[in-house]
């Protein structure tokens, strides 16, 4: 996965999640929406044949880059925890 910044502006950014469609841009909008500090994350195809996710960012109190490492540190633990949940259940 590859990402390219397109804009930065203080509290906004906007980029492309490269060879993305819709899992994990949805997996990141909704950890983003979570954050107090996100005011509007959301993102779209271009076109729906399109591989690539225009990703969009606004926050406030917080850059956009850090409600970022926020959102990805917390996706990071849940996936290790489901990883810890499933192979307890596969036992």
């Amino acid at each position: 996965m590859e990402i390219e910044f397109l804009s930065e502006k203080k509290n906004e950014v906007e980029f492309l999640i490269k060879g993305e469609r819709h899992t994990f841009p949805s997996l990141l909008k909704d950890a983003l929406l979570k954050d107090s500090s996100v005011e509007f994350a959301a993102y779209k195809l271009r076109h729906p044949m399109d591989r690539d996710s225009l990703f969009f960012l606004r926050t406030s109190g917080k850059t956009p880059k850090k409600a970022l490492q926020e959102a990805l540190k917390k996706i990071g633990s849940d996936l290790e925890e489901f990883a810890s949940n499933m192979k307890k259940a596969l036992k």
